[in-house]
């Protein structure tokens, strides 16, 4: 091959290369226009209500067109919602995905729970919202309460942390299991102290994905935990607003008032997922073996 024909190939390859980064540059931006102009129109929309007394009052005694009220029993409502979920779906999910990593490859019960997984992870979240108020709700006469939102909240929550860990555990190297078995270590003993603080960083990241997936989903939370102006703080106890229930039932008022604070909840929302995932990613920073080290 001569000069000038390697010089041509070269040249061409550096035209399909600059061509692709251009391609990929150009469907970037496409995917994050509309996400940072969502986030202004929030940001603009919701400064206007975003202040201590919107914190720290409920809408008890507020009306549609009175001035006033604030979000404070909702965001009480979806922490306590999102924890309890949290509560349930992260220990099943990461059990799961342990024993689908370290235990059950290639078995029959294995592939079933994988099947059973990939299923769950196409659920509509207001299917789920559906079973808890047919089962929970009708079935066994439970009260509509934060319990049952966080119940539902854990069925949607429960793939994503299965799968995200599954990967995490999967991109642990063999030849850290294989050096703990060859120093006697038993096996539950090497996941515990190897496999699991090796996998730490991704595994947080993929529960903090998995509560950003479910704390801004209202349909379930229309069907177990019902409407409510007032505080409760129990969540096994009587209906307990979330904020994405918040929004919706400020968000169909017909008034500017209302509107405004459906906006300033939004932007409440958007904060809290903010805050859970910077305190998720420093415990991350603060566990991750590169630390120590």
């Amino acid at each position: 091959m001569t000069t000038h024909t390697i010089r041509r190939v070269s040249a061409a390859r550096r035209l399909k290369d600059r061509l692709v980064q251009t391609l990929v540059y150009l469907a970037f931006a496409v995917a994050v226009i509309p996400l940072i102009s969502v986030l202004w129109l929030v940001i603009k929309n919701g400064l206007a209500r975003f202040d201590l007394d919107f914190l720290t009052h409920s809408m008890r005694g507020i009306g549609a067109r009175d001035v006033g009220g604030g979000a404070y029993h909702a965001i009480l409502g979806t922490l306590e919602q999102v924890l309890l979920a949290s509560l349930i779906s992260v220990p099943i999910g990461l059990l799961t995905a342990i024993y689908l990593v370290e235990y059950g490859r290639g078995g029959r019960l294995s592939r079933a729970i994988s099947f059973f997984v990939d299923v769950m992870t196409g659920i509509p979240s207001v299917v789920a919202g559906l079973f808890v108020l047919a089962f929970w709700v009708l079935a066994l006469g439970m009260p509509f309460s934060g319990f049952a939102g966080a119940l539902a909240l854990s069925i949607l929550m429960m793939p994503t942390v299965v799968r995200s860990t599954e990967e995490m555990l999967l991109l642990v190297p063999n030849d850290l299991r294989e050096a703990s078995y060859a120093l006697g270590v038993p096996k539950w003993r090497t996941i515990v102290k190897v496999v699991l603080p090796t996998a730490f960083t991704g595994i947080v990241t993929g529960v903090m994905l998995a509560i950003a997936r479910v704390a801004g989903e209202t349909a379930p939370l229309m069907l177990t935990v019902f409407f409510t102006d007032s505080i409760n703080s129990d969540p096994f106890s009587g209906p307990q607003m979330g904020l994405p229930l918040y929004v919706f039932d400020q968000a169909r008022r017909p008034t500017d008032i209302a509107i405004d604070r459906a906006w300033t909840g939004a932007l409440t929302l958007i904060l809290i997922v903010m805050l859970l995932n910077l305190v998720a990613r420093l415990i991350a920073w603060w566990r991750s073996p590169a630390r120590g080290r």
